[in-house]
């Protein structure tokens, strides 16, 4: 059985350890970035299913190292994981080619859920960005 290939990108290295761990084995993680410039050469020689990334990052962030990936012809699904619950952010991100937003308060309660929702082909946005705009 085929295990999906995540890739995280984070500039906090306990916040990508904790991800990993929430993602257990069902999920094979195959690389840890902690840039946005990292990302995308990390997206383009890894190729993973779906790639988890953060917003504020340094060198580049998430929003530009997305819209270059999805630019590019990368075709790894998109969920951002971000402290921003603000809808400008949302739409930005969606834009850039994110099929999925998780804010981080609710990463243990919404990411599995995101994660089956984004690799189905459907759009999975945290429950309470929705409900706060």
């Amino acid at each position: 059985m085929h295990r999906t290939r995540i890739l995280l990108a984070d500039d906090h290295p306990h916040f990508s350890e904790m991800l990993e761990s929430l993602l257990g084995p069902a999920f094979e993680v195959v690389g840890k970035v902690g840039d946005g410039r990292a990302l995308c050469d990390a997206a383009i020689s890894l190729k993973p299913d779906l790639i988890l990334t953060d917003i504020s990052m340094p060198v580049l962030n998430g929003i530009d190292a997305v819209d270059q990936l999805h630019r590019s012809g990368c075709n790894s699904k998109i969920i951002f994981v971000t402290v921003h619950s603000d809808m400008d952010f949302v739409r930005s991100c969606l834009a850039a080619g994110a099929a999925g937003y998780v804010i981080k308060p609710r990463v243990a309660l919404d990411l599995q859920c995101a994660i089956r929702e984004v690799l189905s082909g459907h759009l999975f946005i945290s429950p309470d960005v929705v409900e706060q705009n």
